[in-house]
């Protein structure tokens, strides 16, 4: 987004400043500064206007230094109160994935977040004592598939499966419901839509790209931003129930090699354009008021210190007169910076430092910057010119929120009938040997741990960060997958049974399976093979079952990407890529479900936007490239009215299975490869049942010094504890601790121990969880950067205790440092 610097700003109209351009070094060979004029041009509507202009011209004159700075970071609602605003006057706060609203529930409906909204929205509007009136905080989220942050909001399905639907007209209109539920929780801001296309599957963010394909990406861009905020040049934002859109990540974050996470995009200025650019012009021209930059590297040069992009093509020319705002910290990783102290992201042309813990080192250090020189008082006016700007186009000043608050805007049925249509349109039939549609009047059998779980159908970034730990509860307007095929199926005259392990008493006609990723997001979703379950192939242990039972199986496949899924197809009549399809569950029976003949009530109409991967080493598959060879091309996708057949297929994955696990370290009784279990002999052991499963755990029992000690590989953990992920392990005292317990790990230059004696004492009897922070483990001495051995327990008789799980998770709720 953005022309070059010479662009007229208003009628009093100040020049955009030009400041030297200084060339970031490259740490992969290639180019690093971009030349502007091999871009394409576009140019923001309906945000520059001289009332506008001439408003925040008058209040830039009047603003202290200290005021302006304030405008130019952004905190977290986790690290800052509201009563912090009237010692510094920030101009944005934001509510991180895991981070809850003031109640202290991270999971809360409307009201709180309304209450929190509130709350630091009247501090911010005190009187000051300033020549001014009040400056509004704007206030923003990652809504990126509805107001996922909470509970009670309609949650669409994730962009990989919109990508399916290919249906710009329905992409504005999940956008203009997204804001209308935003809005009436109070919220500003929406941190999308996301504009990557991402080329290796590998990464986490795969499901938050739209395709593959830039063509697609472009189409749907514009489209989204309007749904958001509106057409170009609306007034009174806010007050109509619309939003700020951010898209992002500006740019390449679908490209980094080895679909590392917030890693290097290895290519060429040209490719750059061509691919990862592709829906930027059409949402400047569309009006985006905000563009966030990506943590990514181009050629080893971090975006949020890279000038010749951010303001030589993005406010230059793009033509962008909106503001760029970071990402969490991302300030951070440029060379010479920390996260409190960066000079350099600013005079590259960050107008807004996402700084959710560190905003209050950041906010001294920059008034110093100024006061100095190293930041140009300038280059501070136009970055708080920009954010006044977009304050102004969303009615902010203006104190009316007739949306904010209103009952029935949350979970509104029109709101959930366009959820349902998107789920409808997005799935993609890869495989169907007749026994689709099912007849209403059929006996369905339905399981699969995503049958009744609106917690997988929602995957990441829905309620948490990871998305993990919901339970269906905290979707009151939600329906599961097993509900809606149920009542399509009895309305038919059929039934529906749910059967959590598959097992049945009398023989169904058909059998309905859903199974597939587990939610994730960023960083733990990154893979080192795109086999799904490598090494522990329990849905097809599943499928296999039923077909043996003589049972036809009709396969329905959660994923936030394409996985290779070979045996799985293999077993299955029918397979179905129902992707992430939120809280409308029953749009999948709308589509499987025919009537009482079996005629089909609606068909098939998606089609696949990322290419479908032959082996589990296919993680880069460009439609057009030399040697592509997917098992389906971009684009497919079956009919009913169009058939076609699957032949069977190798499934011979071509990747060693052992490395798609880096979580998952001890489960139903035994350690995952690559991981192994091994004790000394002062420990014995013996299967027992788990809380869930026969011979699901292991009783240890000490006798004597010794050391448990699950090991395999080798990692680096430290990503992990900065983001406070946690080493859960589910486990069942049967002697509490006669002395100290140590929790480690080994590898690298570890020194240290957690005393967690704590977690072996007390009641006996019954199944505990605890979660250690592996932030405990650094503050103890633990070198988490080459963990070889990730759960360590050392300690003395007595002590016996029954072992069930042992995983990394995400979810912060209930998490401990033992010891302290």
């Amino acid at each position: 987004m953005r022309v070059g610097l010479g662009l007229l700003l208003a009628t009093t109209f100040i020049a955009a400043p030009a400041f030297a351009q200084q060339a970031p070094t490259a740490l992969s060979g290639g180019p690093t500064v971009a030349h502007p004029e091999k871009w394409p041009a576009a140019h923001s509507v309906g945000i520059v206007d001289p009332a506008t202009e001439k408003f925040v011209t008058a209040l830039l004159a009047k603003m202290t230094l200290e005021e302006k700075v304030g405008q130019m970071i952004q905190a977290d609602i986790a690290s800052i109160k509201p009563e912090d605003l009237r010692r510094y006057p920030l101009g944005s706060i934001l509510a991180g994935g895991n981070s809850p609203p003031l109640s202290g529930d991270d999971r809360s409906g409307q009201a709180d977040w309304v209450a929190t909204a509130r709350a630091f929205r009247a501090v911010a509007m005190e009187p000051r004592g300033s020549k001014h009136a009040p400056i509004p905080l704007i206030f923003g989220v990652d809504a990126v598939h509805g107001n996922n942050n909470v509970v009670g909001a309609v949650i669409f399905p994730h962009n990989v499966g919109l990508g399916a639907m290919n249906d710009p007209a329905l992409i504005r209109r999940i956008g203009a419901a997204t804001a209308a539920e935003s809005a009436a929780a109070g919220i500003d801001w929406a941190f999308g839509p996301t504009l990557a296309v991402p080329q290796d599957d590998r990464w986490g963010r795969t499901y938050e790209g739209y395709s593959e394909d830039p063509g697609l990406v472009k189409r749907y861009a514009g489209e989204m931003v309007r749904g958001l905020q509106g057409e170009p040049g609306t007034k009174g934002r806010i007050q109509k129930g619309l939003v700020a859109a951010s898209v992002k990540h500006f740019l390449g974050d679908g490209g980094t090699f080895g679909g590392v996470d917030q890693g290097d995009t290895r290519v060429s200025e040209d490719e750059l354009i061509a691919i990862h650019d592709a829906g930027y012009p059409n949402a400047v021209n569309a009006g985006t008021l905000t563009v966030m930059a990506s943590f990514s590297s181009w050629n080893g040069a971090k975006m949020h210190g890279n000038q010749s992009l951010l303001t030589g093509v993005l406010k230059g020319r793009m033509g962008f007169d909106g503001f760029i705002v970071g990402d969490w910290n991302g300030h951070g990783q440029i060379p010479g910076c920390t996260i409190t102290d960066c000079a350099a992201t600013f005079n590259a042309g960050l107008d807004m430092a996402m700084a959710p813990d560190s905003w209050k080192g950041l906010f001294d250090s920059t008034v110093a910057h100024v006061q100095d020189g190293t930041i140009p008082m300038a280059r501070v006016d136009d970055a708080v010119r920009r954010i006044l700007r977009v304050k102004a186009k969303l009615g902010l000043f203006a104190a009316a929120r007739p949306i904010e608050g209103k009952a029935g805007v949350l979970g509104a049925a029109e709101h959930r009938a366009v959820a349902r249509e998107a789920v409808a349109k997005s799935l993609v039939l890869l495989k169907n040997n007749g026994v689709l549609p099912v007849k209403a009047s059929a006996k369905v059998l339905v399981t699969g741990p995503g049958a009744d779980s609106l917690g997988m159908q929602t995957g990441g970034w829905t309620l948490s960060w990871q998305g993990d730990g919901n339970g269906n509860d905290l979707f009151p307007n939600g329906e599961t997958i097993f509900s809606g095929i149920k009542k399509a199926v009895e309305a038919g005259g059929g039934t529906a049974t749910y059967s959590a392990d598959g097992s049945f008493t009398a023989q169904p006609d058909v059998a309905i399976v859903v199974f597939g990723e587990t939610p994730y997001a960023e960083m733990r979703g990154d893979l080192r093979t795109l086999e799904f379950q490598a090494g522990d192939k329990q849905a097809l242990a599943q499928l296999k079952a039923l077909k043996n039972a003589g049972v036809p199986v009709v396969s329905v496949f959660l994923s936030g990407r394409p996985l290779w899924v070979n045996p799985e197809l293999n077993a299955s009549d029918a397979f179905v890529a129902a992707w992430l399809p939120g809280s409308e569950g029953a749009g999948v029976a709308d589509v499987l479900i025919g009537d009482k003949a079996g005629k089909a009530r609606r068909d098939f109409s998606g089609t696949l936007s990322y290419s479908w991967p032959k082996t589990a080493g296919q993680f880069v598959l460009n439609k057009g490239q030399a040697g592509y060879d997917p098992l389906f091309a971009l684009g497919y996708g079956l009919r009913y009215a169009k058939p076609g057949t699957v032949a069977n297929l190798s499934e011979v994955s071509g990747v060693d299975p052992s490395l798609g696990n880096t979580a998952n370290y001890f489960a139903r009784g035994a350690a995952p490869a690559p991981f192994s279990f091994a004790t000394d002999s002062g420990v014995a052991r013996k299967t027992v049942e788990g809380p869930q499963t026969q011979e699901g755990a292991q009783l240890l029992t000490w006798t004597k010094p010794a050391t448990l000690r699950i090991g395999g590989g080798e990692l680096d953990l430290s990503r992990e504890a900065n983001a406070d992920l946690s080493l859960q392990l589910v486990y069942k005292l049967d002697r509490a601790a006669g002395g100290p317990v140590k929790l480690l790990m080994e590898g690298g230059a570890n020194t240290g121990a957690i005393d967690a004696t704590s977690l072996f004492t007390g009641q006996t009897g019954t199944w505990r969880t605890a979660k250690i922070l592996l932030k405990c483990y650094q503050t103890n001495g633990v070198d988490l950067t080459k963990v070889v051995a990730p759960v360590v327990i050392q300690a003395n008789a007595p002590l016996s205790f029954a072992l069930a799980e042992a995983k990394i998770v995400s979810d912060p709720n209930n998490s401990t440092c033992p010891g302290k």
